[in-house]
């Protein structure tokens, strides 16, 4: 998940405690339902057999938690959020409580969903993985570009002010077709196009133990094809600095050229450098089955259907991670792709580095 934080109401302000002890939660990421209906390349999650998903009961123990940590912001990612029984529901209790609720998808149930959708969640990030050739091609199914479309548009047409912003995942089929991309946000009206570099190597997304060799260099880049992707990355920067810079391209030209080093590194041609980072003390990730993780990669450190939210989140292993978490030279975080950093909270910058 790449989302850029925007700004929180003041109560979500916090900083970190000596013991870090986790007394705010600005951010909550929440997987709904676990499966999915694509069959991207770079993704195992639509493997998955067993149907799971959250439930309002399943939620009604943790609201005092959810309350006294002050979530302001709820993210619905997965698996597919919109194969969920009743994703409008969820959405719904979470912003009568008045938490922001963005919606993370593929975007091919959108038009059939589309009047829920405008009803129970406040805005909108669509997967975006190139124009629609290269796009059906990664997400394995026929026709997916143009579901996408029809249902970006059922959105506009039924809540014009919504925005809905694109989100790209760069990998060996895409690689070359980043301005493509824009071009292809463009045309689907979106708000913004963001990118992030495939992931290779961590066991979230379905992959436990991890990828083999194979698998990796499925989705990873050749030599050849880190050259050509820092070309393009530098073509980008040079034919869209007006959209860089209006936000449109939501990443910095710096930021950009972290994606090439994020392959080179994968190569061995770069030293792996973790993306500055405060997940662990900020947000958390609640999975289907009700796994508690301090972001998508971290090991689990407990399960909402077991103890509270604020139990888990402050319990003495989590306390443990979170002082011994050193982001800059951890090697989970050297090899992240989907950080999250908030910069109101100042105190942090020590621990992030």
């Amino acid at each position: 998940m790449t989302v850029a934080p925007a700004p929180l109401p003041a109560p979500a302000l916090a900083a970190v405690t000596p013991d870090h002890t986790i007394r705010t939660l600005p951010v909550l990421v929440l997987f709904p339902h676990n499966r999915c209906h694509c069959r991207c390349l770079m993704c195992d999650i639509w493997r998955i057999r067993q149907v799971r998903e959250i439930t309002l009961r399943d939620l009604e123990p943790h609201w005092e938690a959810i309350r006294a940590l002050q979530v302001r912001w709820v993210v619905f990612s997965g698996g597919e959020p919109q194969m969920h029984s009743d994703l409008a529901a969820l959405g719904r209790l979470f912003r009568s409580e008045g938490i922001r609720v963005t919606l993370l998808t593929a975007g091919l149930l959108l038009k059939p969903q589309a009047a829920s959708v405008v009803q129970s969640v406040d805005d909108v990030i669509v997967s975006l993985d190139g124009p629609r050739d290269v796009h059906n091609e990664v997400r394995g199914i026929p026709k997916a570009f143009e579901r996408l479309s029809e249902g970006v548009a059922a959105l506009h047409q039924l809540r014009p002010e919504m925005a809905v912003r694109g989100r790209c995942t760069v990998q060996k089929a895409n690689h070359a077709s980043l301005r493509a991309t824009v071009q292809a946000a463009k045309q689907l009206n979106l708000n913004s196009i963001s990118f992030l570099a495939a992931d290779l190597s961590s066991e979230a997304f379905n992959r436990p133990g991890g990828w083999g060799l194979q698998r990796q260099s499925a989705i990873a880049l050749s030599p050849a094809e880190v050259d050509q992707l820092d070309r393009e990355v530098q073509a980008l920067v040079a034919e869209y600095a007006e959209g860089i810079a209006s936000g449109f391209v939501v990443e910095s030209a710096e930021k950009l050229r972290r994606i090439v080093s994020h392959f080179r590194a994968h190569l061995g041609q770069a030293p792996a450098v973790a993306p500055l980072c405060n997940a662990p003390w900020v947000s958390s990730v609640v999975e289907a089955d009700g796994t508690v993780r301090p972001c998508f990669f971290h090991p689990a450190l407990g399960n909402i259907h077991e103890q509270s939210l604020f139990t888990i989140l402050n319990s003495e292993r989590a306390l443990e991670f979170r002082r011994q978490l050193d982001i800059a030279t951890n090697a989970v975080c050297q090899k992240c792709v989907c950080s999250l950093y908030l910069p109101y909270l100042p105190s942090l910058d020590a621990v992030t580095g």
